[in-house]
């Protein structure tokens, strides 16, 4: 069973991780404190494991930073559990199945807590980011990771468009501070990762 790690907490909610799958997919799931509701944030794989978390932590939804296979395996059995999945138009038939379409600049409630939806197409071309207002929490699944972009090679990737959607509407619009959480691997900062922009163009990937 993978193991569900608290990484983040203050007096309003937590933030938990979990890795599954060949790929090492982190799964996250955001929980208000004060009500006990939660989200999870890409269903990818172990669905047996995550349907207990989603039992023990009080997950009622589930969103999609993007349709890519290995984040999506476990769609169908949180479904069947009763779980609504959101995912973007964009990338809505890449999966077996979903419930609600995300769209940009929405507010999502999770409980008492706010989650800011942020479009960042480039990876793929409904790729979504997800920023809990309050805090420095921002979920970037495969757009932006420690070191730079996430990889635009597959079908309806794009360099140009990812860069763009990383430049205007992650690094523009948050501060230093922002935590940077993605679909695999650590987590990092805005602020660690600004300076590099350049030097991403330069290398093209």
């Amino acid at each position: 069973m993978p193991e569900l790690v608290q990484i983040w907490e203050d007096t309003a909610c937590e933030l938990h991780r979990m890795v599954v799958g060949p790929v090492d997919n982190n799964v996250y799931v955001l929980r208000c404190r004060s009500t006990g509701e939660a989200m999870l944030v890409d269903a990818a794989n172990e669905h047996e494991a995550l349907l207990e978390v989603c039992q023990r932590l009080g997950v009622n939804q589930v969103v999609e930073t993007h349709g890519h296979w290995d984040h999506i395996q476990a769609v169908g059995a949180v479904r069947d559990a009763g779980i609504s999945v959101s995912v973007t138009a964009a990338d809505a038939a890449m999966l077996p199945s979903y419930d609600l379409l995300l769209d940009d600049d929405a507010i999502l409630e999770v409980g008492k807590l706010r989650v800011r939806t942020v479009a960042t197409p480039g990876h793929t071309p409904g790729s979504i980011c997800f920023a809990v207002e309050g805090t420095p929490l921002l979920l970037t699944g495969d757009t932006l990771f420690p070191g730079g972009p996430g990889n635009t090679k597959f079908d309806g990737g794009d360099f140009p468009t990812i860069i763009r959607s990383i430049e205007d509407r992650l690094l523009s619009r948050y501060g230093a501070d922002t935590v940077v959480l993605p679909g695999h691997g650590d987590s990092t900062t805005i602020g660690t990762e600004s300076p590099s922009l350049q030097e991403w163009i330069d290398r093209g990937w």
